[in-house]
C-alpha cells in the first residue's frame, strides 16, 4: 500500500465529519451558503493534520528514514532563556547545545526523522502555508524553532540516537514561508532536502481530499435550492425560478 491507499480512510472520514459540520445560519449567507462556508473553512483546518499525516507516512515508507510524531517535546526554561537571551531575529547564529528533560513547557512537533544513511536527526512543524504570519507568530515560531534545535541532540542521545547533525525547521507547504532559509521549507524543496520523493505522494493525497470535498460541497448545491421568494419585491429576481436565467 503507498502514502494515498493508507490516508484515504481518513480522509473518508475526515469528510464524512465535515458533512455532519454544525454550523450557525448567517443572515447573509443563508442555509446553502452558511453551511458551504462553514464546511470550507473546517476543510482548511482539517487538511492541515492530513498534510502533517501525508507527510509523515511517505517518509516512514524510506528504509533510512525512522520517523515519529512527538507530541511532548519538554522545552526547559533554560533552552526559553537562553534564546531570548539572544538576538532571536538572527535565525544563522551559532548553535547551542542543551540538556533534554529539565521541566519548562511543551510543544508539539509534527515529524522527527532520522536518516540512517547520514546520521542527522531533524524536527519538523509542518504547515499548510498559504497565508501570511503576523509578526509576533513569526517571532513564536523562530523561537520554537531554536529551542527545538538546542534541546534536540540530547534528546536523540536519550532515545539511543547517534546523530551527526542535529536541526529543526519548519515546511510551509503551499510557500508562504514563516522564516526565511535556511529554517523554512516549502513543497518545492522537500525532495532534494530529503534525498527522497515526498512532494508527488502528499499532491496525491491532497488532490483526493480536494475531490472528496467538492463532491460534498455538489452535493449541498444540489440539496439545497435558494430561495429567490424569500428576497425583498425590489429584487430582480424575485419569484424567478430556480436555474432560470435573468432577462435584460
Amino acid at each position: 500500500m503507498d502514502t494515498l491507499d493508507i490516508l484515504k480512510p481518513v480522509v473518508d472520514d475526515t469528510i464524512a465529519s465535515l458533512a455532519k459540520t454544525a454550523f450557525r445560519l448567517d443572515p447573509i449567507g443563508g442555509e446553502r451558503f452558511s453551511r458551504q462556508t462553514s464546511i470550507v473553512s473546517s476543510a482548511y483546518k482539517r487538511h492541515g493534520q492530513i498534510l502533517e499525516r501525508a507527510v509523515r507516512q511517505r517518509l516512514s515508507e524510506s528504509k533510512y528514514f525512522t520517523v515519529w510524531h512527538e507530541p511532548n517535546f519538554k522545552v526547559s526554561e533554560i533552552s526559553d532563556r537562553a534564546i531570548r537571551g539572544r538576538n532571536v531575529d538572527i535565525p544563522d547564529g551559532g548553535l547551542i547545545e542543551l540538556p533534554y528533560g529539565d521541566p519548562g513547557r511543551s510543544i508539539q512537533i509534527d515529524a522527527i526523522v532520522f536518516d540512517s544513511r547520514v546520521r542527522t536527526l531533524r524536527a519538523y512543524e509542518i504547515k499548510r502555508g498559504n497565508g501570511n504570519f503576523d509578526a509576533g507568530k513569526k517571532r513564536s515560531i523562530l523561537r520554537d524553532i531554536l529551542c527545538t534545535q538546542s534541546l534536540l541532540k540530547s534528546y536523540g542521545s536519550k532515545r539511543g540516537l547517534d546523530s551527526s547533525i542535529c536541526e529543526a525547521l519548519v515546511i510551509c507547504y503551499f510557500g508562504v514561508r514563516a522564516l526565511p532559509n535556511p529554517l523554512c521549507l516549502v513543497s518545492d524543496d522537500i525532495d532534494d532536502h530529503f534525498v527522497f520523493p515526498v512532494r508527488h505522494h502528499v499532491e496525491r493525497v491532497n488532490q483526493y481530499f480536494q475531490e472528496q470535498l467538492y463532491l460534498l460541497l455538489d452535493t449541498i448545491s444540489h440539496d439545497q435550492d435558494l430561495d429567490f421568494d424569500g428576497l425583498c419585491d425590489a429584487c430582480p429576481v424575485k419569484g424567478r425560478p430556480v436555474g432560470q436565467s435573468q432577462t435584460h
